[in-house]
């Protein structure tokens, strides 16, 4: 059995061990967080980070206990929020005083609290890439008194040609259109042009060692380099013209999947990340770090329809995205077992195929991971924080806080 294996089966006995020890068994799913292998994924972070500060993307998260462990580790700096109600609540409960919102946002509401609000307003920087998102802003307060930070979302990703390879996030992309969206933000009164972002996610968020895919995977690379490569030309232009019209506090770039090679880059002063802080099911099979999952869900067999088969309850926390195999939860312990091909993971009931389902139980668990990071918090109220065979700790998620962004 290879060493993977055998660590796969011991976390399924150890988890189960935690599980155990709690005075009342908790309802299914079962979030958990193994904290050593969570710490282990920071300072990896921070090494690979070449001195940089991390950001915390609280997307990959969504626990406020863990974005306040993430940052009390060395080398974490800041909240790289998704909503701005969401900074809000995580400014005016404590968690950071140091916020980019990562997306435009035109919530009514949530600018209205944070215009009316000197100290939200000072802690939080909003995303922009259009002049209507400054007339969102503008629409929701009747005075400029207090000042707004903006950065500009300039889109990261790789053009061949007619070809646009990237999430499509930004219409800045050319020197000369990020300059225009700039003086349009430092000419504008109540406005502070305090950052940029560049987010290359076709980089960051792309597997790049797949078995079974080589020579995909070595596109992959190579699309990868001439993407860093282009990037890095890029943001040295558009640096260099960005200072003769305003003075930056920041330039946020990054991911997990690409800390070394944004790190490299002059321009950048800071890295995004979170996923790498849980590394959920997409993040396996990267050239840049070796995964070291730290979440897991776990479900219980409730049905033996046959010898072979073990069905958990419950199991369909699918990941958005692209439709596809990648975003299914991944049966991990016992390993061996698979999702089958006419059910998968289904909203009532999970049927489980491979060698290790003939021996389990009705009442045993199953531990699975989920696709993406954070996801699987919206679906639990509580966390129960993992050190070897103990839980040492049950902490809300987002929602276990009746909070939803």
């Amino acid at each position: 059995m290879s060493d993977g294996l055998i660590d796969r089966n011991r976390l399924w006995a150890r988890l189960a061990a935690a599980v155990a020890s709690l005075p009342e068994p908790p309802a299914t799913p079962i979030a958990v967080v193994d904290l050593d292998a969570f710490d282990a994924n920071a300072d990896d972070l921070a090494r690979r980070a070449g001195g940089k500060p991390v950001r915390v993307a609280s997307k990959s998260l969504r626990v406020p206990a863990l974005i306040e462990r993430a940052l009390a580790h060395p080398g974490f700096s800041g909240v790289l929020a998704y909503t701005v109600a969401e900074a809000l609540w995580l400014h005016e409960t404590g968690v950071s005083d140091d916020i980019v919102v990562a997306y435009p946002s035109v919530d009514a509401a949530a600018l209205r609290r944070l215009t009316a609000s000197p100290s939200a307003a000072a802690a939080i920087t909003l995303m922009v890439d259009d002049p209507a998102h400054l007339d969102a802003i503008d629409a929701t307060r009747s005075s400029r008194a207090v000042p707004v930070r903006v950065a500009l979302d300039v889109d990261a990703g790789l053009r061949l040609g007619a070809q646009h390879v990237g999430p499509k996030r930004s219409p800045l992309f050319d020197t000369a259109d990020v300059v225009a969206m700039a003086r349009c933000v430092v000419e504008r009164e109540g406005f502070r042009l305090v950052g940029v972002m560049t987010y290359e996610g076709q980089v960051a968020g792309v597997q790049d060692r797949v078995p079974g895919q080589r020579a995909r995977s070595a596109v992959v690379r190579r699309l990868k380099q001439a993407s860093m490569a282009q990037l890095t030309a890029r943001r040295r232009e558009i640096a260099a013209a960005l200072a003769q019209v305003a003075d930056l506090e920041f330039w946020n770039g990054g991911g997990s999947g690409s800390v070394e090679a944004t790190a490299a880059d002059d321009a950048v002063t800071e890295i995004a990340a979170g996923s790498g802080l849980l590394v959920p099911g997409v993040f396996d099979h990267y050239a840049s770090f070796e995964p070291r999952p730290a979440a897991f869900f776990g479900l219980r067999v409730t049905r033996r329809p046959t010898a072979a088969i073990a069905t958990v309850h419950g199991g369909g926390l699918v990941a958005s995205g692209p439709t596809g195999a990648d975003r299914s939860p991944l049966p991990w312990a016992p390993p061996g077992l698979r999702l089958t091909g006419l059910e998968g993971a289904g909203e009532v009931q999970t049927p489980l195929t491979g060698h290790p389902a003939a021996s389990l139980g009705i009442g045993d668990l199953v531990w699975f991971r989920h696709a993406k990071s954070g996801e699987l918090f919206e679906h639990v109220r509580d966390v129960h924080l993992v050190r070897g065979e103990s839980v040492t700790g049950v902490v809300p998620s987002y929602r276990g806080c009746d909070r939803a962004f």
